[in-house]
């Protein structure tokens, strides 16, 4: 009968899934869902440009997976990720360079932690980790010293806010659209769906991921879904390399981090356009965009979540240390002389900075893996920092793998 649809037709009905946040992990959400699930894919992001906040404000290190517990969701998705990546970039001619990466053990004290460091990388399928000792390192940065490396030649840089870019355009060339300047204000479950108000708009999706970074929690408490840890924003501050400066780094030198910490501690950094960055520190941020210390909009909400006040009871001579090096040029000069002894004062100037959404849990415990939950319709990515810029797409395979199916 004309006008009466057939169960076939039914069957296949188009899933409508909204992604909140633009930043690179939402739009390879975005996306993947899109080319893999068939769906009609929604972006909703407040700001007027795509990668604004983390995307837009990392050193552009494509981590190759040295530091994650074997076994984890970052050491996973990070693996994936640098090879679904590596061949993003080359399918669409993006900027894409193996420059390589040195882990540096200043003295001997860390040289038990290096070589840890070193099979935590090979249990991981890091490929080509060599230990040095301090002569083998300057043969890959004659400018560094150490008494021991390890070297990763396969770890590069990229430019995360141009794959952003190029993601956004291919959810439109799948049929999706990406709204920007489009601030979630409400959002209400209803039977088999999700109704979200965003900017002057009303939209109803069958399914909604949240990959709101930085406004992470703010989304999941209009969800309904507060949960038990929250975002913790910490400012990371960075000076650049003036002038000839510049050639005293080749590619990336870091060094062996505190295992306490989530941060891999200040460091020199190639960057795509040949900039060389030294940072960052890790700073308590009193908002949610504190890229400024003046900025303490969120200050309050910060405060009110119990992990904040224990994690700083328990860290809190090292976020003196961290403070200190915000506020004193020379106390980054010393991080950086430490490793390259030949940079002077005059060869750096303070430049932008960022912000990292930490999730934090509510025995102030720093969350270290990847975190995503599921709640009927709505899917929550609580906890995605570095490297999650490193591993997008791989994280958007894992979460099209456990966004709930449409049943019709």
């Amino acid at each position: 009968m004309a006008g009466t649809a057939t169960k076939s037709e039914n069957r296949h009905v188009t899933e409508k899934i909204g992604i909140v946040g633009a930043g690179i992990v939402g739009l390879a959400v975005a996306r993947e869902l899109a080319q893999s699930r068939g769906a009609e894919v929604t972006v909703l992001e407040k700001e007027g440009r795509v990668g604004a906040h983390q995307t837009g404000h990392n050193s552009g290190v494509v981590h190759a997976g040295i530091y994650y517990p074997p076994g984890s969701l970052k050491a996973r998705l990070c693996r994936e990720g640098v090879a679904l990546l590596k061949e993003y970039c080359a399918a669409h001619a993006l900027p894409y360079e193996e420059v390589g990466k040195l882990v540096v053990a200043s003295t001997r004290a860390e040289r038990p932690q290096l070589s840890a460091l070193a099979e935590r990388a090979r249990a991981n399928g890091v490929p080509g980790i060599t230990e040095l000792d301090g002569l083998g390192l300057r043969e890959i940065e004659p400018h560094a010293v150490g008494v021991g490396a390890i070297h990763s030649p396969h770890t590069a840089i990229a430019d995360f806010p141009a794959v952003a870019r190029r993601l956004a355009l291919d959810v439109a060339e799948l049929g999706g659209s990406v709204r920007l300047s489009h601030p979630v204000r409400a959002i209400r479950e209803r039977l088999g769906g999700v109704e979200v108000l965003a900017g002057r708009r009303r939209f109803v999706f069958d399914r909604l991921v949240v990959c709101g970074g930085l406004g992470t929690d703010t989304v999941a408490r209009m969800a309904g879904y507060p949960g038990d840890v929250r975002i913790v924003p910490f400012r990371g501050e960075y000076y650049a390399l003036k002038g000839s400066a510049k050639d005293l780094v080749r590619g990336l030198i870091y060094p062996v981090p505190d295992p306490r910490y989530p941060f891999l501690g200040v460091h020199l950094t190639r960057h795509i356009d040949g900039e060389v960055l030294v940072g960052p520190n890790a700073v308590l941020a009193m908002a949610y965009e504190g890229y400024q210390w003046r900025n303490i909009r969120n200050f309050r909400q910060i405060l009110s979540w119990p992990g904040t006040l224990r994690m700083a009871r328990t860290h809190w001579r090292t976020g003196i240390k961290e403070i200190r090096g915000s506020i004193a040029k020379g106390a980054f000069l010393k991080a950086a002389r430490r490793y390259v002894p030949a940079l002077t004062a005059s060869d750096l100037e303070r430049t932008h900075g960022g912000v990292r959404a930490q999730a934090v849990a509510r025995d102030g415990r720093l969350v270290d893996d990847f975190v995503v939950d599921v709640h009927g319709n709505v899917v929550l990515v609580r906890n995605a920092p570095s490297p999650a810029a490193t591993s997008s797409l791989a994280i958007a395979r894992h979460i099209a793998g456990i966004v709930p199916a449409l049943v019709r």
